[in-house]
Formats: structure tokens, sequence, C-alpha cells
């Protein structure tokens, strides 16, 4: 009788593969906000400067670039992962 084999995304290597992915994703984010942030060239600083809260503004602009910076590595990470051969 055949054993049953454990779904690819419940083993524990892969859910820390993906963790770190993630994390990796959002570091990236952030270094690129704070890039962006710090370029006057591109007049991010001046147009989060003249809101009505530039605090809150800018991490609200921080946090969208972890987030989605953040799920895209996830994403990349799992169909990596997925599509390698485990020979």
């Amino acid at each position: 009788m055949r054993r049953k084999k454990l779904s690819a995304l419940t083993t524990a290597s892969l859910l820390l593969e993906l963790a770190g992915h993630g994390t990796m994703g959002v570091a990236v984010g952030l270094a690129f906000a704070l890039l962006v942030t710090h370029i006057r060239g591109l007049g991010i600083a001046t147009l989060i400067s003249y809101s009505l809260d530039p605090t809150a503004t800018l991490m609200m602009f921080a946090g969208g670039c972890a987030t989605t910076f953040g799920i895209g590595a996830t994403l990349t990470g799992l169909v990596i992962t997925m599509t390698k051969d485990h020979d």
C-alpha cells in the first residue's frame, strides 16, 4: 500500500523558504523606498512634504513599497521552489 505524500505546501522547509523570500522582499522594498525618497531629482520627497500629514504619507509609501516587494518576492519564491527538480 502506498503511503500518502504530504502536499508540497505543508512542509516546514517550504514555509521557511517562503518566509525567507518574503523577508528579503520586504527589506528590498524598504531600501527602494529609502532610495526613492532621498533622490531629489525624482521629487517624491517634495510631494510627501507638501501633503497634509507628511509623516503618515511617508509611512504609507514605505509600507506600500515593503508590502508590494514582499508579496512579489514570496510569490516568485513559491514559483521557483515548485518548479525545481527534487532529485
